[in-house]
């Protein structure tokens, strides 16, 4: 009788959801902030338009650095951490047999069932130093294109948040029907944006999609209270 193949799904992309998360949900409400702000004290959409354009571009740019800076950071205290535990496996080797031993003992294995695990690991020093960072440590080995990648994805979801909020301007001139409108909109993207977000991560997507439109309406109810005060 043919056996079924069993293929297992897992969702691998957390780190590019995250980045687009952070990304979007600023681009969404920082302009529509900057935009809104400013419609109580100009009546042309133009300028709102040219202010608007102005921050996406500044906005992008700094979020994008962050994003590869922190990405950086992160390879950097990966390559660190891998540069100790080479030489702790050279200069401390039963210290770190012991503690290979306690890592096993945490998941209920017995001395005597660890020990020829920890004898075959110490006969593989790279496969040791791997086991050591990620089950003591805790890290993953970071891919070498993140810092890129996250820049341009956290950049790229910031502009693409960022037009939607401003979209209304460039249609109409009159700044507070623009408003009325933008605001629509962009509960309508955080609604949408969070059922996508929802599916592709595992939760529950009508749940995920008006907790994102809660919490990011909420944070541009804010900011908008902000720059409206200070307009």
């Amino acid at each position: 009788m043919p056996q079924t193949v069993h293929v297992e799904r897992h969702f691998t992309a957390g780190n590019a959801v995250r980045d687009i998360v952070i990304g979007m949900s600023d681009g969404l409400t920082v302009p529509f902030a900057l935009a809104a702000g400013l419609t109580g004290a100009i009546t042309s959409s133009n300028i709102i338009i040219t202010a608007g354009f102005a921050e996406i571009a500044a906005g992008s740019i700094a979020m994008g650095l962050g994003g590869y800076l922190a990405a950086k950071s992160d390879a950097e205290h990966y390559a660190n951490e891998r540069r100790r535990e080479e030489r702790e496996v050279v200069e401390k080797n039963q210290v770190e047999r012991a503690e290979v031993a306690q890592i096993f003992d945490s998941y209920g294995l017995t001395d005597s069932e660890s020990a020829p695990i920890v004898e075959a690991l110490s006969r593989r020093p790279q496969a040791w130093i791997d086991f050591m960072m990620r089950f003591e440590l805790g890290l993953e080995k970071p891919d070498p294109k993140r810092a890129l990648t996250s820049a341009l994805t956290i950049a790229g979801a910031y502009v693409a948040g960022g037009i939607i909020p401003l979209s209304p301007y460039l249609f109409l001139p009159q700044a507070s029907r623009a408003l009325l409108l933008s605001i629509a909109i962009t509960l309508l993207a955080l609604l949408v944006f969070g059922y996508i977000k929802g599916h592709f991560t595992g939760a529950k997507p009508i749940r995920s999609a008006f907790q994102t439109m809660l919490i990011g309406g909420l944070a541009a109810a804010a900011a908008f209270g902000i720059a409206r005060s200070i307009s």
